[in-house]
């Protein structure tokens, strides 16, 4: 009998491995708990908003939104103290990479949430194209 507990509780644990893995590797917020927002939305925040570029610095440098900062994984330690000297409590956050297929952006921003402890971190819907295309 023994041996039949045991069995069952390491195939119920194998089973739990892959949805653990996920949620360590690619955390992400609940879909209740909703993370983008619009140009318009977040523009209509007018200067309470917090512009972070998750952009490699190269397009960063070429073009950005007005007044964002830069803040990517690859130079996070370099890069995070100019988001912090910007931020406090009243500011919401909006981070943007390239497009709707980058994912930079929602890492930046779960960092920012989870390393950092920031709240109102808000990912920009479509990214830097749907910033271009509103703002020709």
């Amino acid at each position: 009998m023994r041996t039949a507990v045991r069995q069952a509780t390491f195939i119920l644990l194998l089973a739990l491995l892959p949805a653990l893995a996920t949620a360590v590797w690619h955390p992400r917020r609940p879909s209740w708990q909703s993370d983008e927002v619009t140009v318009s939305a977040a523009r209509a925040w007018g200067d309470s908003v917090l512009w972070v570029d998750a952009r490699p610095v190269a397009d960063f440098t070429r073009a950005h939104i007005p007044g964002a900062v830069p803040l990517n994984e690859e130079r996070w330690d370099e890069m995070l103290h100019g988001v912090l000297d910007q931020w406090d409590t009243t500011r919401k956050v909006v981070v943007y990479c390239s497009s709707l297929s980058c994912d930079a952006s929602l890492d930046v921003a779960n960092r920012l949430r989870q390393e950092e402890n920031l709240s109102n971190v808000f990912v920009l819907e479509g990214g830097w194209e749907s910033w271009q295309k509103e703002n020709p």
